[in-house]
């Protein structure tokens, strides 16, 4: 039985970086939405279906997005691989010399550094330059389909926390019970997004938070002005 591939670090970076932005870009749009229209009316079935509406449209928004992102990338790759080929077969000595300098850099002699390049030309010559290059595994392209999927559950989920404590709580405490889901969520997806970068997560918190509570300002008060 053939072994299962696993995902790549790259490609599961990738899909993470997908999750965090849609689950914030989730949690950002349908709360935006819920503040409008209540600011405007108090109907519950209005509300509920103007933010169903919206995490809808923004989770296949994002993955659209992200697809077709990716999906560039993924062109960008294939492209550098086939300039890479191009290399490879009008001047191979140049690309053998790039290899060794590489292996010189890293510290090793020269006669070992040029005799590991002979090795990896002679074994596998286009995975080998592309890696020294481009720093790149031609057997490992981006997948465009993970991050589209990715990107399309987290900004559902991340729209789905306002959205039911929008509809599910008391109508004296809707406002209250959302702002507090809002703020939960962009601080768990800045905190996430900080140890994804390795960034400061206090930093990325607050500044979630902050942009959070300038997004339902907003609304709210664009509704109550139409």
């Amino acid at each position: 039985m053939k072994k299962k591939k696993e995902i790549s670090l790259d490609n599961k970076l990738n899909m993470l970086r997908a999750g965090v932005l849609g689950a914030n870009d989730g949690i950002l749009t349908v709360v935006g939405v819920l503040f409008s229209v209540i600011a405007a009316t108090t109907n519950p079935f209005i509300i509920f279906i103007a933010g169903l509406s919206d995490l809808l449209s923004c989770a296949f928004s994002m993955s659209a997005g992200e697809y077709a992102s990716v999906s560039s990338q993924r062109d960008t790759e294939k492209a550098v691989v086939g300039e890479e080929k191009l290399r490879l077969q009008t001047d191979p000595q140049a690309e053998q010399e790039l290899i060794a300098r590489f292996y010189v850099d890293k510290g090793v002699s020269e006669q070992t550094a040029h005799e590991i390049s002979q090795a990896l030309m002679q074994e596998k010559p286009l995975k080998t330059a592309v890696s020294v290059r481009y720093d790149m595994d031609i057997e490992d392209y981006l997948n465009p389909w993970s991050a589209a999927v990715s990107s399309l559950i987290s900004a559902a989920l991340g729209g789905f926390f306002p959205l039911v404590a929008m509809s599910m709580a008391p109508t004296s405490f809707k406002m209250q019970a959302t702002i507090i889901a809002t703020v939960f969520s962009v601080a768990l997806t800045g905190f996430l997004s900080a140890k994804l970068g390795n960034g400061m997560a206090k930093k990325a918190i607050i500044r979630n938070v902050i942009v959070g509570i300038i997004t339902m300002f907003i609304h709210y008060y664009i509704g109550k002005l139409f």
